[in-house]
């Protein structure tokens, strides 16, 4: 990656998660990287691709960071937890302003557009991941747990930003560890 594009994403980075992806506009990131309006169109067609790539590049750092847990954890139930202790130690950091997914989602609300399609492959990842973790844990009931899982995260992240995300944290990591610990049946259809 060039240093002006690794500039730019940067830039659009801090000020999309800080400020919110409709009211940072192309005039400010590209004052705030110190580059010049063709040099970001050249890295970047439009907006949305700056977007996009946002998205994505938040999207690798989760995934690395799961890849991370799964190779310094023993057990699948190490690796859930492993999971639930980065997402609370994000929501515990300073500048914590909730899930960068449900941020753009609320802001793209059309599921067609390209920012909204960038969250629903995110999530559907993320699903999946923790599915699949729970059902090497080899409990009943992996999907509804996994589920369980995101529901518990996307409430912490939202409640994180917005009171003192300590027993916010310590609500999640109990809930995970719950999950770990006790699952529910399916009721009968």
């Amino acid at each position: 990656m060039s240093e002006a594009r690794a500039r730019l994403l940067t830039t659009a980075s801090g000020l999309f998660y800080s400020e919110g992806l409709h009211s940072v506009g192309i005039d400010r990131i590209i004052a705030t990287a110190g580059v010049t309006r063709a040099t970001l169109y050249r890295h970047f067609p439009s907006k949305d691709d700056l977007v996009v790539t946002y998205l994505t590049q938040a999207d690798e750092l989760i995934r690395t960071r799961v890849d991370a847990a799964r190779t310094e954890s023993t057990s699948p139930e190490d690796v859930i937890r492993a999971v639930g202790r980065f997402i609370a130690d994000d929501i515990q950091s300073t500048g914590f302003r909730g899930c960068a997914f449900l941020n753009a989602a609320a802001e793209y609300p059309d599921p067609t557009h390209p920012v909204h399609q960038a969250v629903l492959k995110h999530r559907q990842w993320f699903l999946d991941t923790m599915t699949e973790l729970f059902t090497e844990t080899g409990k009943p009931d992996p999907q509804p747990a996994a589920r369980h899982f995101v529901m518990l995260r996307d409430g912490a992240m939202t409640a994180g930003c917005l009171t003192d995300p300590k027993p916010i944290c310590e609500t999640f990591l109990r809930g995970t560890e719950g999950l770990l610990t006790y699952r529910s049946r399916r009721q009968p259809d």
